[in-house]
């Protein structure tokens, strides 16, 4: 039976965060007074979201998309590949494409689960040879962003099911699967693989990968 490599993106295979993404495109509005105020409007909001997320990832999700209202379609489409050459590419850490081809050479699926936008990753995904990937989706009614995302929302837990639901589906067995992340909110997708590793971690990942004698891996 076949099996995957789950990997989570932020963090774990890129240095930059849903923030960077969020503040690129508010440097690109149409208009300089609209740019200045959305970056302006980005930077203070930070401990906001800081907060937000270390209260609940869903919590950090509601306020956080909800800066996206507003914002056009195409535009956000349109920007996607200089997001990627101007601020993802260079993100990239040194060891995420070695950790991919090695894990390919295994015979291993490379799926990307990330709580990142579609259009905002599409690009980074084909540089990064991954074979298949899910990132939440932003509604978008007339062409035009109403700040709240498409279920299902992946963060946490849902992350863990979306990968039982895509495992089924593709006839992979999670027990010969691997899991990778940086976080300690994707402690449910880590659980749900045989091969579960800690990529980068935060201080509560790494004390839960050393306590079950998980893999500590460092792609910097």
């Amino acid at each position: 039976m076949a099996a995957a490599a789950f990997y989570d993106l932020e963090g774990t295979l890129v240095s930059t965060n849903l923030v960077h993404t969020l503040g690129f495109y508010a440097r690109n509005q149409q208009g300089l007074l609209r740019s200045v105020r959305k970056s302006v409007s980005t930077l203070v909001s930070i401990p906001l979201f800081a907060v937000a997320d270390s209260y609940s990832r869903m919590v950090f999700n509601d306020i956080f998309f909800r800066r996206y209202k507003g914002q056009s379609e195409d535009r956000l489409r349109f920007f996607a590949q200089g997001l990627f050459e101007d601020v993802l590419k260079p993100a990239v850490f040194p060891g995420a494409k070695t950790l991919i081809q090695k894990s390919r050479s295994l015979g291993l699926r490379q799926v990307v689960v990330t709580g990142a936008l579609d259009f905002s990753v599409a690009p980074l995904m084909e540089y990064l040879g991954v074979d298949d990937y899910v990132a939440n989706r932003l509604e978008f009614v007339n062409g035009v962003a109403t700040g709240r995302l498409l279920p299902p929302v992946l963060a946490s837990a849902t992350k863990a099911s979306w990968i039982r639901t895509y495992a089924e589906r593709h006839q992979l067995n999670l027990s010969d699967s691997y899991a990778y992340s940086d976080s300690m909110s994707d402690l449910p997708m880590l659980s749900i693989v045989g091969h579960p590793a800690a990529v980068n971690p935060d201080m509560r990942l790494r004390q839960t990968a050393l306590h079950h004698d998980w893999p500590i891996l460092n792609l910097k």
